[in-house]
C-alpha cells in the first residue's frame, strides 16, 4: 500500500468508482463497483438506477439492468444487494455459513424446524410449478401462540426470506415490481465451493478495490490497482446508498463535506431535507440538493439547495433526461 496526499485520494476514490465518466456499460460497471444496494426508496429513482445513472450518465438505459439479471444471468440478486455472476461463487459461502449466532439467526433456525413440513411444501410447489409470486403460494405456516408472529411477516413471505438468505430459493424475475421466486439450483450456475473465511477475505479485496483508497493512521493508502489522474470536471447527483459517501465518516475525511440522510429525522430537526443528493462536481463533493420527481405528472422538482450550486443545473438536465422529465 501506498500512502497518498488528500488531493491524491479524492481523485483515486473517484476513479476507482467510475465517477470521471470512464464508466462504459453497466456490466462492467456492475463488475468495479462489487455490488449494488436495493431499497424501495424511489423519491428520484431506485437507488439500484440512480448509482448506474451517476456513472453512465445517459447511457444508462434501466432495461439494460433487468436484461443482466433476467435474460442473460450476469448479474444476481441476493440479501437486497445485485452481484456480479462472477461474485456467486463467493456469496454462495455466505448462503451456507452457520446460522445462529445472532437472535435473528436463532429465530429463523427456529422457525424452519417447526415449519418443515411447510418448508418442503414450498419447495415442492416450486419444482412441479415453476416460478411464483409469493401470494401464489399456499401459506401453511405453523406459528405457535407464543412466537407473537415469528419473523413479523406472512409465512410464505418470511419462509421465502430466511430460505432465500441461505441459498435454497432464488429471485428470477419481478412481475409488476414483486419478486419471483424459484429454486435457486435452477437458477445459479455450478460453483467452486470456497471456504467462508477465504469468501470473507475476497469479498473485502473486491471492496477494497472500488474504495481505492483507506484512511489509516499513518494517512490515506492507496490501493495496489488503484490509478490517479485528472478528473473530468463532470457534474453528477450521487444516491445516498452511492458507495463514494456510504461511510459517512470516511467521506467527510476525504472530502470534507458532512452528510446524513434525514428521511427518518422528525421534519422540524432536518437541517437539510428529506431526500438530500450530494452534488459532485470533479472529484469535490461541493453542495446539495433535494430533487424529486412526480411520475404522475412527468416532472423532476428541486425542495431546496445549499452550498455551490453553480452546476447543479447540468446534473439536474441529465438527471431529468434520464427520468423522462417534462418528455
Amino acid at each position: 500500500m501506498t500512502i497518498v496526499t488528500p488531493d491524491e485520494a479524492r481523485r483515486i476514490a473517484v476513479r476507482a468508482q467510475l465517477l470521471d465518466g470512464s464508466a462504459l456499460s453497466v456490466l462492467d460497471t456492475m463488475r468495479q463497483l462489487g455490488f449494488l444496494q436495493i431499497d424501495p426508496i424511489s423519491t428520484v429513482a431506485p437507488p439500484q438506477q440512480l448509482v448506474l445513472w451517476s456513472r453512465l450518465g445517459s447511457a444508462f438505459d434501466p432495461a439494460e439492468l433487468d436484461r443482466l439479471l433476467w435474460t442473460t444471468k450476469q448479474l444476481f440478486e441476493w440479501n437486497a444487494y445485485v452481484w456480479p455472476m462472477e461474485s456467486y461463487p463467493l456469496v454462495r459461502a455466505l448462503m451456507r455459513r452457520p446460522r445462529g449466532r445472532y437472535a435473528s439467526e436463532r429465530r429463523g433456525n427456529d422457525f424452519l424446524e417447526v415449519n418443515a413440513a411447510f418448508k418442503r411444501r414450498l419447495l415442492r410447489e416450486l419444482e412441479q410449478g415453476g416460478p411464483r409470486l409469493a401470494r401464489e403460494i399456499q401459506d401453511h405456516c405453523v406459528t405457535p401462540r407464543e412466537s407473537h408472529g415469528w419473523m413479523g411477516g406472512r409465512g410464505v413471505t418470511d419462509m421465502l426470506g430466511i430460505l432465500h438468505g441461505r441459498g435454497e430459493v432464488a429471485i428470477v424475475g419481478r412481475r409488476n415490481g414483486q419478486r419471483l421466486w424459484d429454486l435457486a439450483a435452477r437458477w445459479y450456475p455450478e460453483a467452486e465451493t470456497i471456504p467462508l473465511h477465504d469468501a470473507n477475505h475476497l469479498l473485502a479485496e473486491q471492496r477494497s478495490r472500488a474504495l481505492g483508497v483507506r484512511l489509516t493512521p499513518g494517512g490515506w493508502e492507496a490501493h495496489p490497482d488503484a490509478t490517479d489522474g485528472p478528473v473530468p470536471d463532470r457534474a453528477t447527483l450521487l444516491s445516498p446508498f452511492d458507495r463514494l459517501i456510504y461511510d459517512r465518516d470516511r467521506a467527510e475525511a476525504l472530502f470534507g463535506f458532512r452528510y446524513r440522510l434525514e428521511m427518518y429525522v422528525p421534519k422540524a430537526k432536518r437541517e437539510y431535507g428529506y431526500y438530500v443528493l450530494p452534488l459532485l462536481v470533479g472529484d469535490q463533493l461541493v453542495g446539495r440538493a433535494e430533487p424529486r420527481f412526480d411520475r404522475k405528472a412527468g416532472a423532476l422538482e428541486v425542495l431546496g439547495a445549499w452550498g455551490d450550486t453553480a452546476r447543479l443545473d447540468d446534473a439536474l438536465a441529465e438527471l431529468g433526461a434520464f427520468l423522462g422529465a417534462g418528455a
